[in-house]
């Protein structure tokens, strides 16, 4: 029945991670309360360490993805900077709405923020501003994949430790 509780945990935790939540840190500290109140299972120290060492990848993938891929549309590194607070402000904007709101306001964010900044340089024209803002939205898009795809492997290496004991 443990089990089952945390596979339940590990899968609504995965439906936060794409909201901008943090899903993943929610998954290790149910993997840690696991141990503290299933005193007959255990989940390895080498497991939780995997996962949060995973964890910590994806948040700074989550946190350089917005900005690589802006630089890479030719943007500067002031829009890769405005892409990744836009990215923040329309996720926090975002959250009134339910469970998608903040999907779309990260995203939304992270186009605004980065065209918004890319405007600010002098050589910047309507086109290459529009052509960065799209970088950036996605790098947004390519980091909340890598995350919730980390996070699945994170659920999986938990449980699987888990089952084993």
């Amino acid at each position: 029945m443990a089990l089952l509780a945390l596979a339940a945990v590990f899968a609504l935790s995965l439906f936060l991670v794409p909201l901008g939540l943090p899903g993943l840190w929610v998954m290790v500290g149910a993997a840690l309360l696991y141990n503290w109140f299933v005193p007959a299972a255990e989940i390895s120290g080498l497991a939780i360490g995997v996962a949060v060492a995973l964890a910590i990848l994806a948040e700074v993938l989550e946190w350089t993805l917005s900005t690589k891929y802006t630089t890479k549309y030719g943007g500067s590194s002031r829009a890769g900077w405005g892409a990744i607070l836009g990215g923040i402000a329309g996720a926090m904007a975002g959250v009134p709405v339910p469970i998608i709101g903040s999907v779309i306001g990260a995203f939304a964010g992270a186009f605004a923020g980065a065209l918004v900044m890319e405007y600010t340089r002098k050589e910047a024209t309507g086109s290459s501003a529009t052509r960065v803002a799209t970088g950036a939205l996605i790098g947004r898009v390519m980091a909340a994949a890598a995350k919730t795809g980390l996070g699945c492997a994170v659920a999986i290496i938990l449980w699987f430790s888990a089952w084993r004991s």
